[in-house]
């Protein structure tokens, strides 16, 4: 039994140290890594240390630094068999400050931790847990550290022999069973280390023990500034919003009906986060989003302590028994700001029923935050500002129909953006989203309502730089644009480039 047991442990230490050292490596090997964002986001009774830490960027370096060679050395330690009861101390203290770090004691984790639901009991803990039995029982079979010793007391022993003349034909010699069980995890460790160094997964590693999650590097040296921003009320908003459809997959993109789910095949939980990672960092603060899209958004923020608003669509059900059922379930996810979704708007104006619109506005007001409207259709706004409404901003489809995929004037029928796609390229075909691009800027040179300009590519059908220059120029103060990760730095170029230059633009800027 006692064989079982030395085995058992020998086996632990290494497959721990294994852990520890690879999730090293992952940050050594990632220019991006910091903890920064974890230790932002930490809550408990700790937390206070941790944010403290994560607002010094002095401290921030330090802190980094301890991270990842304390993980490499104690992984290394313990893979090898090497001061083994030092490793296990080391590695318990560290484990403990990531369990502390976000305590699972309460609900919370339910939807933000990224691995499931924990009480109590992690993966923190359960190494924590395994490294004190390494402690007491350290297990020194299948080490250097053991065939140092052994090499070490046989030398000394042949001394000794032959100090009487006896030769070193003993059966307590250093045997070549021995050796090669003391040398037995020197390949696996070379082989780690290579592969840690070699490997793309270094961009993606599965495991965030180290602290947080490492997203791919960008190269921001051909970003050309800052992007502007403008108000809404008292929230400042990037004039560049990130859009969510990509991330939906929901492409508009005509009869390529496969596009939707390559868009959902190349937009996995970690590229969306490592999407907001990068919007963040080339100055986008506010994102668009539906309902169903919070638990992952709360949990970027919680895993980064990212400080990125969210300006959620929402939709009314006049049908149901509580018709703001889903304003709530926005609210209390913590959106920073809604607005009643375009198609539901156009359905409720053109049914007569712009009472609820009135009705939702001062109930989301009620609750504190901002409200906007959104519309396809132009009679919406027309018919707000007809009946007195005042929405903190719109949300308005904006682009023009310069492009080849836009169906005749002749036959654009107001209300039909949402309607059941044509095979006739003549007819409305999930092609334009702005059917009078005129009746549009000229009803918003009226008003007197910052403006948020979306589907400005016309889902994908005009270039960025038109695009985004036609919204700013017709009276625009924001736009809200899909983006996948590589085409952040050239979008932000574009607004900052197009809003630094010479705007022919007639409109006030109400943001």
């Amino acid at each position: 039994m006692a064989k079982y047991k030395s085995i058992t442990l020998v086996v632990l230490r290494i497959v721990i140290g294994w852990h520890l050292l690879y999730e090293g490596l992952t940050k050594l090997f990632a220019p991006a890594w910091s903890a920064e964002g974890f230790l932002k986001g930490s809550y408990g009774f700790l937390s206070g240390l941790f944010h403290a830490l994560a607002a010094n960027p002095t401290a921030m370096t330090i802190v980094n630094f301890l991270n990842v060679w304390g993980l490499i050395l104690i992984g290394t330690a313990l893979f090898l068999g090497v001061f083994v009861r030092i490793a296990a101390v080391s590695g318990i203290a560290l484990l403990l400050l990531y369990y502390f770090a976000y305590p699972p004691f309460n609900v919370t984790l339910f939807l933000n931790h990224p691995e499931g639901h924990y009480w109590i009991i992690n993966r923190n803990l359960i190494e924590a847990i395994a490294l004190g039995m390494v402690f007491f029982y350290p297990a020194m079979d299948y080490s250097l550290l053991n065939l140092f010793q052994k090499y070490r007391f046989h030398v000394a022993q042949e001394s000794v022999e032959k100090s009487v003349g006896a030769l070193a034909n003993t059966k307590d010699g250093l045997k070549r069973r021995e050796l090669l069980k003391g040398l037995v995890t020197l390949p696996f460790y070379g082989g780690v280390m290579y592969a840690a160094a070699k490997s793309e997964s270094l961009n993606m590693p599965d495991a965030s023990t180290g602290a947080t999650l490492v997203f791919k590097s960008y190269d921001l040296k051909d970003l050309k500034g800052a992007i502007p921003k403008g108000k809404i009320g008292k929230m400042e908003i990037s004039r560049l919003i990130m859009g969510c459809n990509l991330i939906g997959g929901w492409s508009h993109s005509r009869d390529l009906h496969y596009v939707g789910n390559l868009f959902l095949h190349y937009n996995t939980e970690h590229k969306i986060f490592e999407t907001f990672d990068l919007a963040e960092k080339v100055g986008i603060n506010t994102t668009n989003l539906v309902v169903n899209f919070y638990p992952f958004f709360n949990r970027y923020k919680k895993m980064t302590g990212s400080k990125m608003q969210s300006i959620s669509q929402a939709f009314i059900f006049p049908d149901k028994p509580d018709k703001f059922e889903e304003l709530k379930k926005i609210i209390d996810q913590g959106a920073t700001s809604l607005y009643i979704q375009g198609a539901c708007s156009d359905k409720l104006v053109k049914t007569g029923r712009i009472d609820l619109l009135k009705e939702a506005l001062e109930f989301v007001r009620s609750q504190g935050i901002m409200m906007g409207i959104g519309s396809h259709s132009i009679q919406v706004p027309i018919a707000c500002e007809k009946e007195g409404l005042r929405p903190d901003y719109y949300f308005k489809t904006m682009h023009h129909d310069r492009y080849w995929s836009a169906h005749p004037r002749e036959n654009r029928v107001e209300w039909s953006v949402d309607t059941v796609s044509s095979p006739d390229h003549n007819m409305q075909h999930d092609n334009i989203f702005d059917l009078f691009p005129e009746q549009t800027v000229d009803v918003f040179s009226k008003i007197d309502i910052p403006l948020v300009g979306f589907k400005v590519l016309a889902g994908g059908a005009i270039q960025p730089k038109d695009g985004i220059r036609y919204a700013f120029e017709n009276g625009a103060d924001f736009v809200c644009l899909g983006m996948f990760d590589f085409q952040l730095i050239e979008d932000a170029n574009h607004v900052t480039s197009i809003l630094g230059g010479t705007l022919n633009r007639q409109r006030k800027w109400y943001s």
